[in-house]
Protein backbone atom coordinates (compact mmCIF):
# COMPACT_ATOMS: atom_id res chain seq x y z
CA UNK A 1 0.00 0.00 0.00
CA UNK A 2 2.75 2.39 0.94
CA UNK A 3 6.23 2.72 -0.47
CA UNK A 4 5.10 4.68 -3.48
CA UNK A 5 7.50 4.99 -6.37
CA UNK A 6 8.72 8.51 -5.76
CA UNK A 7 11.28 7.90 -8.45
CA UNK A 8 9.53 5.23 -10.43
CA UNK A 9 9.76 7.12 -13.67
CA UNK A 10 13.12 5.79 -14.67
CA UNK A 11 14.52 3.05 -16.85
CA UNK A 12 17.18 1.94 -19.23
CA UNK A 13 15.85 3.16 -22.55
CA UNK A 14 15.68 6.65 -24.06
CA UNK A 15 11.93 6.60 -24.71
CA UNK A 16 10.64 5.95 -21.21
CA UNK A 17 7.09 7.22 -20.78
CA UNK A 18 5.56 7.08 -17.36
CA UNK A 19 1.91 7.95 -16.76
CA UNK A 20 2.51 9.13 -13.21
CA UNK A 21 -0.99 8.33 -11.92
CA UNK A 22 0.44 6.46 -8.96
CA UNK A 23 2.79 9.37 -8.32
CA UNK A 24 -0.20 11.67 -8.10
CA UNK A 25 -2.07 9.24 -5.84
CA UNK A 26 0.85 8.95 -3.45
CA UNK A 27 2.12 12.54 -3.49
CA UNK A 28 0.04 13.02 -0.33
CA UNK A 29 2.19 10.62 1.70
CA UNK A 30 3.38 13.56 3.77
CA UNK A 31 4.32 11.57 6.88
CA UNK A 32 5.99 8.79 4.92
CA UNK A 33 8.08 11.12 2.76
CA UNK A 34 9.02 13.28 5.76
CA UNK A 35 10.21 10.13 7.53
CA UNK A 36 12.60 9.33 4.68
CA UNK A 37 13.88 12.91 4.46
CA UNK A 38 14.49 13.00 8.20
CA UNK A 39 16.78 9.98 7.85
CA UNK A 40 18.62 11.54 4.90
CA UNK A 41 18.83 15.13 6.17
CA UNK A 42 22.11 14.87 8.17
CA UNK A 43 23.87 13.73 4.99
CA UNK A 44 22.48 16.34 2.61
CA UNK A 45 24.12 19.62 1.64
CA UNK A 46 26.06 21.41 -1.05
CA UNK A 47 25.32 20.44 -4.65
CA UNK A 48 23.05 17.40 -4.75
CA UNK A 49 21.43 15.34 -7.48
CA UNK A 50 18.21 13.35 -7.34
CA UNK A 51 17.74 10.77 -10.06
CA UNK A 52 14.24 9.61 -11.01
CA UNK A 53 12.40 12.67 -9.69
CA UNK A 54 8.94 11.84 -11.08
CA UNK A 55 6.66 14.83 -10.47
CA UNK A 56 9.08 16.36 -7.98
CA UNK A 57 7.42 15.47 -4.68
CA UNK A 58 10.60 14.25 -3.04
CA UNK A 59 12.78 16.87 -4.76
CA UNK A 60 10.67 19.55 -3.12
CA UNK A 61 11.45 18.06 0.29
CA UNK A 62 15.16 17.76 -0.45
CA UNK A 63 15.52 21.32 -1.69
CA UNK A 64 15.67 23.12 1.70
CA UNK A 65 18.58 20.89 2.75
CA UNK A 66 20.91 21.64 -0.19
CA UNK A 67 22.44 24.67 -1.90
CA UNK A 68 21.81 23.39 -5.42
CA UNK A 69 19.78 20.47 -6.72
CA UNK A 70 19.83 18.69 -10.08
CA UNK A 71 16.65 16.71 -10.76
CA UNK A 72 16.93 14.02 -13.40
CA UNK A 73 13.85 12.43 -14.95
CA UNK A 74 13.86 10.18 -18.04
CA UNK A 75 10.15 10.28 -18.77
CA UNK A 76 9.58 13.15 -21.24
CA UNK A 77 5.97 13.69 -20.20
CA UNK A 78 7.06 14.44 -16.63
CA UNK A 79 9.89 16.84 -17.46
CA UNK A 80 7.50 19.79 -18.08
CA UNK A 81 5.90 19.11 -14.70
CA UNK A 82 9.29 19.43 -13.01
CA UNK A 83 10.19 22.53 -15.00
CA UNK A 84 6.95 24.22 -13.97
CA UNK A 85 7.34 23.18 -10.35
CA UNK A 86 10.82 24.67 -10.01
CA UNK A 87 10.51 27.50 -12.53
CA UNK A 88 11.11 30.15 -9.86
CA UNK A 89 14.03 28.40 -8.18
CA UNK A 90 17.37 29.21 -9.79
CA UNK A 91 19.02 26.62 -7.56
CA UNK A 92 17.22 23.72 -9.24
CA UNK A 93 18.18 22.40 -12.68
CA UNK A 94 15.92 19.92 -14.47
CA UNK A 95 17.43 17.29 -16.77
CA UNK A 96 15.56 14.92 -19.07
CA UNK A 97 17.69 11.78 -19.26
CA UNK A 98 18.07 8.25 -17.97
CA UNK A 99 20.37 7.60 -15.04
CA UNK A 100 22.91 5.92 -17.28
CA UNK A 101 23.01 8.68 -19.90
CA UNK A 102 23.09 11.57 -17.47
CA UNK A 103 25.68 10.17 -15.09
CA UNK A 104 27.95 9.13 -17.96
CA UNK A 105 28.13 12.78 -19.04
CA UNK A 106 28.99 14.08 -15.55
CA UNK A 107 32.47 15.01 -14.34
CA UNK A 108 34.28 12.98 -11.72
CA UNK A 109 33.77 13.89 -8.05
CA UNK A 110 31.23 16.65 -8.73
CA UNK A 111 28.28 16.13 -6.33
CA UNK A 112 28.04 16.26 -2.55
CA UNK A 113 24.96 14.03 -2.34
CA UNK A 114 23.42 11.54 -4.75
CA UNK A 115 19.81 10.57 -3.98
CA UNK A 116 17.77 7.72 -5.46
CA UNK A 117 14.35 7.02 -3.95
CA UNK A 118 12.71 3.91 -5.43
CA UNK A 119 14.94 4.02 -8.49
CA UNK A 120 17.82 1.52 -8.26
CA UNK A 121 15.44 -1.44 -8.59
CA UNK A 122 14.59 -0.16 -12.10
CA UNK A 123 18.20 -0.44 -13.27
CA UNK A 124 19.06 -3.82 -14.75
CA UNK A 125 22.80 -3.50 -14.16
CA UNK A 126 22.70 -1.94 -10.72
CA UNK A 127 26.38 -2.74 -10.04
CA UNK A 128 27.48 -0.66 -13.03
CA UNK A 129 25.15 2.15 -11.98
CA UNK A 130 26.56 2.17 -8.44
CA UNK A 131 30.10 2.30 -9.78
CA UNK A 132 29.18 5.38 -11.82
CA UNK A 133 27.49 6.99 -8.84
CA UNK A 134 30.68 6.44 -6.85
CA UNK A 135 32.64 8.18 -9.60
CA UNK A 136 30.51 11.34 -9.53
CA UNK A 137 30.29 11.59 -5.73
CA UNK A 138 32.83 13.91 -4.16
CA UNK A 139 35.23 12.49 -1.56
CA UNK A 140 33.29 12.71 1.67
CA UNK A 141 30.03 12.94 -0.29
CA UNK A 142 27.06 10.68 0.34
CA UNK A 143 24.92 8.19 -1.55
CA UNK A 144 21.36 8.04 -0.22
CA UNK A 145 19.24 5.09 -1.34
CA UNK A 146 15.70 3.95 -0.66
CA UNK A 147 14.58 0.74 -2.37
CA UNK A 148 11.82 -1.91 -2.11
CA UNK A 149 12.79 -4.90 0.00
CA UNK A 150 12.21 -8.65 0.24
CA UNK A 151 11.92 -10.62 -2.97
CA UNK A 152 9.00 -12.69 -1.63
CA UNK A 153 6.94 -9.49 -1.83
CA UNK A 154 7.59 -9.17 -5.58
CA UNK A 155 4.22 -8.61 -7.25
CA UNK A 156 2.53 -7.79 -10.52
CA UNK A 157 2.70 -4.17 -9.42
CA UNK A 158 6.50 -4.46 -9.23
CA UNK A 159 6.50 -5.87 -12.75
CA UNK A 160 4.32 -3.06 -14.07
CA UNK A 161 6.60 -0.50 -12.42
CA UNK A 162 9.55 -2.07 -14.24
CA UNK A 163 11.32 -3.43 -11.18
CA UNK A 164 14.09 -5.95 -11.79
CA UNK A 165 14.27 -6.93 -8.13
CA UNK A 166 13.46 -6.20 -4.52
CA UNK A 167 16.49 -6.06 -2.22
CA UNK A 168 17.70 -7.82 0.87
CA UNK A 169 19.55 -5.45 3.17
CA UNK A 170 22.71 -7.55 3.00
CA UNK A 171 22.56 -7.62 -0.82
CA UNK A 172 22.26 -3.85 -1.12
CA UNK A 173 24.99 -3.25 1.44
CA UNK A 174 27.34 -5.61 -0.42
CA UNK A 175 26.73 -4.02 -3.83
CA UNK A 176 27.23 -0.49 -2.50
CA UNK A 177 30.45 -1.51 -0.72
CA UNK A 178 31.65 -3.26 -3.88
CA UNK A 179 31.32 0.06 -5.73
CA UNK A 180 33.75 1.64 -3.26
CA UNK A 181 31.43 3.36 -0.78
CA UNK A 182 31.63 2.99 2.98
CA UNK A 183 28.17 2.07 4.25
CA UNK A 184 27.10 4.19 7.23
CA UNK A 185 23.47 3.07 7.62
CA UNK A 186 21.63 0.10 6.13
CA UNK A 187 18.33 -0.75 7.74
CA UNK A 188 14.95 -2.16 6.96
CA UNK A 189 12.16 0.39 6.88
CA UNK A 190 8.37 0.21 7.33
CA UNK A 191 7.79 -3.17 8.95
CA UNK A 192 4.07 -2.42 9.22
CA UNK A 193 3.81 -2.11 5.44
CA UNK A 194 4.96 -5.69 4.77
CA UNK A 195 1.63 -7.41 5.52
CA UNK A 196 -0.60 -5.01 3.52
CA UNK A 197 1.75 -5.14 0.52
CA UNK A 198 1.85 -8.95 0.61
CA UNK A 199 -1.92 -9.32 1.01
CA UNK A 200 -3.04 -6.65 -1.43
CA UNK A 201 -0.34 -6.76 -4.08
CA UNK A 202 1.64 -10.02 -3.90
CA UNK A 203 -1.35 -12.26 -3.15
CA UNK A 204 -4.25 -10.07 -4.20
CA UNK A 205 -2.65 -8.93 -7.45
CA UNK A 206 -3.63 -5.25 -7.14
CA UNK A 207 -1.89 -3.07 -9.71
CA UNK A 208 -2.84 0.41 -8.55
CA UNK A 209 -2.94 2.46 -5.37
CA UNK A 210 -6.20 3.39 -3.66
CA UNK A 211 -5.77 7.09 -2.75
CA UNK A 212 -8.07 6.82 0.28
CA UNK A 213 -6.18 3.83 1.65
CA UNK A 214 -2.87 5.56 0.97
CA UNK A 215 -3.95 8.62 2.95
CA UNK A 216 -5.28 6.44 5.78
CA UNK A 217 -2.02 4.51 6.02
CA UNK A 218 -0.04 7.74 6.00
CA UNK A 219 -2.18 9.29 8.73
CA UNK A 220 -2.41 6.28 11.05
CA UNK A 221 0.06 3.55 10.10
CA UNK A 222 3.15 5.63 9.40
CA UNK A 223 3.26 7.50 12.73
CA UNK A 224 2.90 4.19 14.59
CA UNK A 225 5.62 2.35 12.73
CA UNK A 226 7.88 5.42 12.69
CA UNK A 227 7.66 5.62 16.46
CA UNK A 228 8.31 1.91 16.90
CA UNK A 229 11.27 1.87 14.51
CA UNK A 230 12.71 4.89 16.29
CA UNK A 231 13.00 2.72 19.38
CA UNK A 232 14.18 -0.51 17.77
CA UNK A 233 15.47 -1.19 14.27
CA UNK A 234 13.18 -3.79 12.64
CA UNK A 235 14.51 -7.21 11.57
CA UNK A 236 12.72 -6.83 8.21
CA UNK A 237 10.66 -4.24 6.38
CA UNK A 238 8.99 -3.33 3.13
CA UNK A 239 11.93 -1.14 2.12
CA UNK A 240 15.64 -0.71 2.76
CA UNK A 241 17.13 2.70 3.55
CA UNK A 242 20.88 3.04 3.02
CA UNK A 243 23.37 5.86 3.57
CA UNK A 244 26.92 5.48 2.28
CA UNK A 245 29.91 7.76 1.92
CA UNK A 246 32.71 8.03 -0.58
CA UNK A 247 35.94 7.90 1.45
CA UNK A 248 37.77 11.22 1.74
Amino acid sequence: MSGAPAGAATGNGPDVVYEGRDLEATAGLDNYNAWIVEAFAPYLGGHAIEIGSGIGTFAGLLRPHVDRLDVVEPSPNLTPVLEARFADDAGVTVHSATLEAHVAAMDDACRDAVVLVNVLEHIEDDRAALAELFRVARPGGHLLLFVPALQFLFSELDRQFGHFRRYRRSELRAKVAEAGFEVRIARYFDILGVAPWWLLNTVGGKTEFNPKMVRLYDAVGVPLTRFAEGLLSPPFGKNVLLVAQRPS
